[in-house]
């Protein structure tokens, strides 16, 4: 698949991935699941290089659920570790490729060396606006959904915000996402056809693209495919053919 058959008037603002498979991929290959996470960083790396190719603006990540915490404690440590040295492994690149990077999530939850590090980085890359870079870390949807409505509801009750007032932008006003944009385009690797509790509020209108590739097998070219597939649709947010054209 080649990039020269994506048309760049037409590209996606912002693509969320739930990138899945890394424990199958190793299982296939009689490795550990360790080395499947190992493997999917490398394609986290060439993704994100592709969307600064193609001029795409927000890229958000899937990188850990709240109901990620239920694994076995060894995992867990991994990929705390893993996230760690991945970051500071690349810190120099997002500031050389002018990448901006963010997250959402509970991240109270996280070790206190991983959440520190994490606010360190996204306050020296807060300039830089060619990619903006998210992970989902300790991320759930409807735990966003609820410590937003927690929120409104106590200003409702101090009268900062009058009930009557509450609409959709005060809701995305008081979520983790509030910085970000709508999702244009969820990808998610592995075969799986489910949303796994991920921005179920922001992706409303997004179109889905549903991949059998494990995620550290997804390359440029696949993300080309679900960016052409994308291009191939009919975008109409309610309205009908006839009102779009």
């Amino acid at each position: 698949m080649s990039i020269s058959k994506i048309d760049k008037n037409t590209m996606p603002n912002h693509i969320a991935i739930i990138m899945d498979g890394n424990g199958r991929w190793a299982r296939k290959r009689g490795l550990r699941r360790e080395k499947g996470h190992q493997a999917g960083k490398k394609s986290v790396k060439k993704i994100i290089e592709s969307c600064i190719e193609l001029g795409i603006k927000y890229l958000t990540l899937y990188a850990f659920s709240t109901e990620n915490w239920n694994r076995p404690k060894i995992e867990i440590d991994f990929l705390m570790q893993l996230l760690f040295l991945s970051l500071n492994d690349e810190f120099e690149n997002l500031n050389k490729n002018n990448i901006k990077f963010d997250t959402i999530g509970n991240l109270e939850r996280l070790p206190k060396k991983i959440s520190n590090y994490l606010e360190k980085v996204k306050l020296e890359t807060n300039e830089n606006s060619t990619l903006t870079l998210t992970l989902a870390l300790s991320y759930g949807s409807r735990n966003e959904l609820i410590d937003a409505m927690k929120e409104i509801s106590l200003k409702v009750k101090n009268n900062i915000i009058s009930s009557k007032n509450i609409d959709e932008t005060v809701i995305n006003n008081h979520l983790y996402t509030r910085n970000l944009p709508d999702v244009d385009l969820l990808i998610r690797t592995s075969g799986e056809k489910r949303i796994s509790n991920f921005l179920l509020w922001q992706i409303a209108y997004s179109e889905l693209y549903f991949t059998e590739k494990l995620w550290p097998d997804f390359e440029k070219k696949d993300l080309y495919k679900a960016l052409i597939s994308y291009q191939n649709r009919e975008r109409r947010f309610g309205k009908t053919s006839d009102q779009i054209k």
